[in-house]
């Protein structure tokens, strides 16, 4: 008999924001760690899978994402539809590690900074602020403008975690992939999963060739 305590959910959104492969690449390294994951996806993310990833999902977007992440229908995923107010992620007494949001368009992040709760996306964040428990939001944009950084600043104040999708470049990449995981091993650090999906500075003592200008 199994009496290892139940994982608490986490909660994942994917919005309409330039950098869907980020989120993609979350949900994939979760599930393949067996932690269940609640995701939501919007509209305009499906747009941008498809502009940027060549990925076309229909009506049976669970299974047609599994398949495409390389995972069966074995991992524990749920899948919520963007207008059900009536799930499980919109109630603060449903517990949760916390919820990220990657990528984070700019719309998302103004409305969830001013209280809007217009889908599900941002209910489920709203209940994250009210509840204490850890919201990130990982933009993609540059330049930002003055409302998007008051935006951001509020959302900071309220308990938000705000960050960039800016890979670094002291592990010395190799590949986009490289990049791409570690922007999604520094949001995995915000949550305490253990993770290796980059080389940490100063893990391993190097010395990098000077930069030729």
């Amino acid at each position: 008999m199994n009496n290892a305590p139940k994982k608490k959910p986490f909660i994942l959104a994917i919005t309409g924001a330039s950098g869907s492969i980020y989120g993609l690449r979350l949900l994939q390294y979760l599930l393949m760690q067996n932690q269940p994951v609640e995701l939501v996806v919007s509209r305009a993310a499906l747009r941008v899978m498809q502009e940027e990833n060549n990925l076309l999902f229909g009506n049976a977007l669970k299974l047609e994402m599994l398949e495409h992440l390389n995972l069966d229908d074995s991992v524990p995923l749920t899948v919520h539809s963007l207008t059900d107010y009536g799930a499980s992620i919109a109630s603060g007494s449903y517990k949760t590690i916390g919820m990220a949001v990657v990528p984070c368009s700019l719309g998302t992040l103004g409305a969830i900074a001013n209280g809007l709760t217009e889908n599900l996306i941002h209910r489920a964040a709203a209940v994250c602020l009210k509840e204490k428990r850890k919201l990130m939001i990982v933009l993609r944009e540059m330049p930002f403008g003055h409302i998007q950084l008051k935006n951001m600043l509020a959302l900071s104040e309220a308990g938000g975690i705000v960050s960039c999708a800016s890979p670094g470049f002291y592990h010395q990449p190799k590949t986009i992939s490289d990049q791409i995981d570690f922007v999604v091993g520094r949001i995995l650090d915000q949550f305490d999963f253990d993770n290796a999906l980059f080389k940490r500075w100063r893990q391993e003592e190097h010395v990098l060739p000077l930069l030729k200008v």
